[in-house]
């Protein structure tokens, strides 16, 4: 295994020189510049860094990420199997149990001991960009994170927090149904009185709701929710409120974290956590919630990536599974190589729209 340095990236924000690594929110508080991995489990890893700077996420350089052949990737839940899960579901919205959960399912791939996610991220920035892109590399922690999300956490200046929760996906416009407009209301619902906790009294707003924001091969629909937070409360009671992000669990939350907790066949980790950095000294931060994103597990010699879907009373199970192909196609391609780099970006030799991996895989 290659000798790799704590390091973390966030755009163009760059930071090294470790100094400090806790696992209490509470340090979010106090000074310095923290990079910040929450798993969807509960794990937080908060890194303190000495030295931050500005610069351009690296080209990629032909050979330097070594990644999992595109025919490796095992899925935690096959197509079978998650179809199933989305029936179940659906069973439960019946009985009034819930109005939607979040059903995923984690993809692993053998990965060589040198892998960095670090080359992996510059390959990412130039095959699917994503506005929360960045690296957390803490291999002496347990973590090494590739994200190129494209969902706001949770994003602190001063007193306001701000969420933009994504919820409803298709490959154009013209392909979102009623069924994501209503998934996008409920959670936005769920958000506002998360924030709503630790918010003061009547501060809490939704100026954007259901906007259509392009991303690389498919669409997304957004909403962003804003907050003033109240006296006293901080990154511990923020975390608190929110945590797991709305947009990857479904409402009722507690219920449907039962329902994930009995479909589910493997953590989630990184994967549906928060991902991002926090400047104690100004005020500020920004955590992304963790989709599209890549994680190393050293222990088992294996990349993982995770893809899932809202399900509603209104879901079809094969659309469903199609759309968790959908969101994982691109990234996987890149995270396999599938692809040819050049002046102009990221050629891919593979359609990424197509089944990737193989269904029943």
């Amino acid at each position: 295994m290659l000798d790799l340095p704590p390091l973390a990236r966030f755009g163009d924000r760059v930071a090294t020189g470790l100094l400090d690594v806790t696992d209490d929110p509470a340090a979010l508080e106090s000074t310095g510049f923290w990079a910040v991995s929450a798993d969807f489990e509960g794990r937080l890893t908060c890194a303190r860094f000495a030295d931050v700077r500005v610069e351009p996420v690296p080209a990629p350089v032909p050979g330097e990420w070594r990644g999992p052949a595109a025919g490796d990737w095992k899925s935690s839940l096959d197509r079978a199997a998650y179809t199933a899960g989305v029936r179940r579901i659906r069973e439960h919205i019946a009985a009034g149990e819930v109005y939607q959960a979040n059903l995923c399912r984690v993809l692993s791939a053998p990965v060589p001991p040198g892998a960095d996610v670090d080359a992996l991220t510059a390959l990412l920035a130039r095959g699917n960009p994503a506005p929360y892109a960045g690296t957390i590399r803490l291999p002496g922690h347990g973590v090494e994170i590739a994200t190129a999300s494209p969902e706001l956490f949770l994003r602190r200046d001063g007193r306001v927090v701000e969420s933009g929760p994504i919820k409803g996906t298709g490959r154009t416009e013209a392909d979102l149904l009623d069924k994501d407009y209503a998934e996008n209301v409920m959670i936005v619902d769920l958000v506002r009185n998360d924030i709503g906790r630790v918010c003061v009294t009547g501060s809490v707003t939704v100026p954007d709701l259901c906007a259509v924001e392009k991303h690389p091969g498919l669409v997304h629909l957004v909403s962003t929710v804003r907050g003033e937070l109240r006296e006293g409360a901080g990154w511990p009671e923020l975390l608190d409120a929110a945590f797991p992000p709305g947009s990857v669990t479904g409402a009722p939350k507690s219920s449907a974290l039962r329902i994930i907790d009995a479909l589910e066949t493997a953590p989630r980790g990184p994967y549906c956590g928060g991902i991002g950095w926090v400047d104690a000294d100004r005020g500020t931060g920004e955590l992304a919630v963790g989709i599209r994103t890549f994680w190393i597990d050293r222990a088992e010699g294996v990349l993982r990536f995770g893809t899932g879907a809202g399900i509603t009373w209104g879901s079809d199970p094969e659309s469903e599974w199609r759309e968790t192909e959908l969101k994982a196609a691109r990234l996987l391609a890149v995270a396999s190589g599938t692809y040819e780099v050049s002046e102009e970006g990221l050629t891919f030799c593979a359609d990424p729209g197509a089944d990737f991996p193989p269904p029943g895989r």
